[in-house]
């Protein structure tokens, strides 16, 4: 196990972000590999990551285990799934920083046109995606998961238009990124990052992502569906100028 207090110095606060955007608060937890990265190699921050992520899903799958929409989950989970594999194939040969800037580019285009142009109330019924733009979005969402750890503003451009209800849109998110990071798993085991050291360091970390979490559960649902929506939208504009910026500064 890890026991340099500079790593939990940033672990900590890594940790609760994630917590949070599991809770419902989509968005700032792409904040929390960047942080880590300050202190160990990004690829290990991945991999001590990853068992957090998935304790996290299980305690948010088990708040919205009652809201999520079906048909999203399957054309997303399957394209998803090809995208990971596609990203473990082209590790090699992608640039993180080129992925970040068109990602980040991306989220701030989409996040700042429906704040301008979508102010009205969120619909009952669900708007459904097409078929085809879902596995195009579920590809890039898998691709970039395993790439630059940026799944969640791709996907979000393809659910968010559908103007799902708070809960099943959270819900739905949930459900997508716990399979999501159990398909990752065999790519990190290739990659030889789930060491005992870095496994156990993880499990230190288990209380408090699991307290995060119901935090973040307890939090988004004090928040309207409405200012809802415009608050993911706020927090999609200021990842993407993260990723953006990063993305400029490794070009």
């Amino acid at each position: 196990m890890i026991t340099d207090p500079l790593f939990y110095a940033a672990a900590v606060p890594a940790v609760i972000l994630l917590g949070l955007s599991k809770g419902g608060f989509r968005g700032i937890g792409l904040l929390a590999l960047p942080m880590m990265a300050l202190v160990i190699s990004p690829i290990r921050a991945a991999a001590i990551l990853l068992p957090i992520l998935i304790v996290q899903d299980s305690v948010a799958v088990w708040a919205y285990r009652r809201a999520f929409d079906r048909r999203n989950l399957v054309i997303l989970l399957p394209s998803a799934a090809v995208g990971v594999l596609l990203g473990y194939l082209l590790a090699e040969y992608v640039s993180d920083a080129g992925i970040a800037l068109a990602v980040g580019l991306l989220s701030i285009a989409f996040a700042g046109r429906q704040l301008l142009t979508d102010s009205g109330p969120s619909v009952t019924r669900p708007n459904p995606g097409g078929v085809a733009a879902g596995w195009f979005w579920g590809i890039l969402t898998g691709f970039t998961s395993l790439i630059g750890s940026a799944g969640g503003p791709t996907f979000q451009v393809y659910v968010m238009p559908q103007r799902l209800p708070r809960d099943i849109f959270v819900g739905t998110g949930c459900i997508f990124f716990a399979v999501l990071n159990w398909i990752k798993i065999p790519p990190f085991f290739a990659l030889g990052q789930l060491t005992p050291e870095n496994l156990t360091t993880s499990l230190a970390l288990f209380p408090l992502a699991i307290v995060s979490t119901w935090l973040g559960v307890l939090l988004v649902r004090r928040v309207s569906g409405e200012r809802f929506y415009a608050l993911i939208y706020v927090l999609l504009i200021f990842v993407g100028l993260k990723l953006a910026a990063d993305g400029i500064a490794g070009l």
